[in-house]
């Protein structure tokens, strides 16, 4: 399976951004409000700046305290992203995700983020791919 045929299987399929400059608390209220883990930082909304995770608030508070909040999120943003294309497989995308520790990768076109996956995405995605397999080789198997 193919990164584009995920993002065409989500129900969803914008990237939630915040400006350069936005302050953590903002960002903060939009990951609670939407129920999200991560917000991709964008100028334009095209560009990937840099992405900032719960996990990354979350850092900020046990080291600085709650007057992380007040800063500004790139203090804390992971800026040097790790992207993949459209025509990525999801084996090898979840092999990156799993290597480098995080759940979420920009899906990047010619500069141009157009989408954001997740490892829950790649891993339901493989789920109904193991069906879908396991159900042809039961039909095969029982003659249908």
């Amino acid at each position: 399976m193919l990164v584009y045929q995920i993002l065409k299987s989500k129900s969803d399929d914008a990237v939630v951004t915040v400006k350069s400059g936005s302050l953590v608390s903002e960002a903060a209220k939009i990951l609670s409000d939407r129920k999200i883990g991560t917000v991709v930082i964008s100028q334009t909304g095209k560009d990937a700046k840099g992405i900032l995770s719960e996990r990354d608030i979350v850092r900020a508070i046990a080291n600085r305290g709650a007057s992380c909040l007040m800063d500004k999120v790139d203090t804390y943003m992971t800026s040097k992203l790790v992207t993949c294309s459209r025509d990525e497989s999801a084996d090898n995308v979840l092999k990156m995700m799993t290597e480098g520790r995080f759940r979420h990768m920009p899906v990047v076109e010619a500069g141009d983020m157009v989408g954001l996956i997740t490892i829950g995405d790649v891993v339901k995605a493989r789920l109904s791919e193991l069906a879908m397999e396991k159900d042809a080789l039961e039909g095969m198997i029982m003659g249908h």
